[in-house]
């Protein structure tokens, strides 16, 4: 397993003037990622995990805080050393393309947050070595459908209520 990567730590600067810090989540972020979690509303949630959730097991949460970062990655923007934003991605069964998250609380919402937290996993994602960066958003969604639309991800189809994106890294 490879090491905390350090380099992808910095700040981003929102449109309205104010620094987040960026960083990898850590096995030490358990309780900071919990309650992300339990401060989202109900419907950030169903928008994240695609069905009503109003926990998150033990293990799902440990699995959330440790990731492998030879293969995966989440970063987290923290604001007063809480979360507002986690951004992962994970492969997929093509060994040449990620999946993508991205949860933003609730007060952060539209503030940039979101963009350029999915632009930093994007580029992380192709320095990984991965071609291709997908995600699932639910119809209802159309805040994340226009973000990743403004990025450069382009619909590849259709499951049911969900609209699966993807985004070529190369």
């Amino acid at each position: 397993m490879r090491p905390y990567p350090a380099e992808l730590e910095g700040q981003i600067t929102l449109r309205d003037g104010t620094q987040l810090q960026v960083r990898p989540i850590r096995p030490d972020d358990l309780e900071r990622e919990k309650a992300f979690f339990h401060a989202l509303s109900e419907r950030s949630r169903f928008q994240r995990f695609m069905h009503a959730i109003t926990d998150l097991s033990p293990e799902l949460l440990r699995r959330f805080v440790s990731p492998d970062y030879e293969r995966e990655l989440a970063l987290v923007a923290l604001h007063d050393d809480r979360f507002v934003a986690v951004a992962r991605y994970a492969p997929t069964d093509s060994p040449v393309r990620a999946e993508f998250a991205l949860v933003v609380a609730d007060a952060w919402q539209r503030k940039g947050v979101g963009r350029a937290l999915l632009e930093r996993i994007a580029a992380a994602a192709r320095r990984a070595g991965f071609r291709a960066l997908c995600g699932s958003i639910l119809d209802s969604n159309t805040e994340m459908l226009e973000l990743t639309r403004r990025l450069g991800f382009v619909p590849e189809r259709r499951e049911g209520a969900e609209l699966i994106v993807v985004k070529p890294l190369s």
